[in-house]
């Protein structure tokens, strides 16, 4: 059975994660992006392995090295899912400070009323 993969997955581990931040800078070797790591070479080389079926990465021989190099095309995936729900609060953030700003507006409108009234008041006695 095999397992499908998707970019979320690949993201969704902090090891992962990082090994995609050392392969932005360059390509690297595996023994180069493993050596960054207090985890075993194996650890290593399956989330390499899990990089790579989600398509974030390719392997390249270079003579006898095996080197990794990012391909970020399907962070693209993650950024559109991200963003959908960036609109969505920054809409209701945008909502609630009209609706603070207008709460504010109302306190100093009842507040100058009762200044007001209490101003008559004082001139009526």
């Amino acid at each position: 059975m095999e397992i499908r993969r998707d970019v979320f997955q690949a993201i969704a581990d902090p090891t992962r994660r990082e090994i995609i931040g050392l392969l932005a800078r360059e390509p690297l070797n595996l023994n180069t992006i493993a050596e960054n790591f207090d985890s075993s070479r194996q650890a290593i080389s399956l989330h390499i392995k899990i990089l790579t079926e989600c398509g974030l990465l390719v392997i390249k021989k270079q003579g006898r090295e095996r080197v990794c190099q990012a391909k970020f095309k399907k962070l693209n995936e993650v950024s559109a899912w991200v963003e959908q729900y960036k609109i969505f609060w920054e809409k209701r953030l945008d909502k609630m400070v009209a609706l603070v700003h207008e709460l504010k507006t109302d306190k100093k409108k009842i507040r100058a009323r009762a200044v007001a009234k209490s101003k008559k008041a004082l001139y009526e006695k």
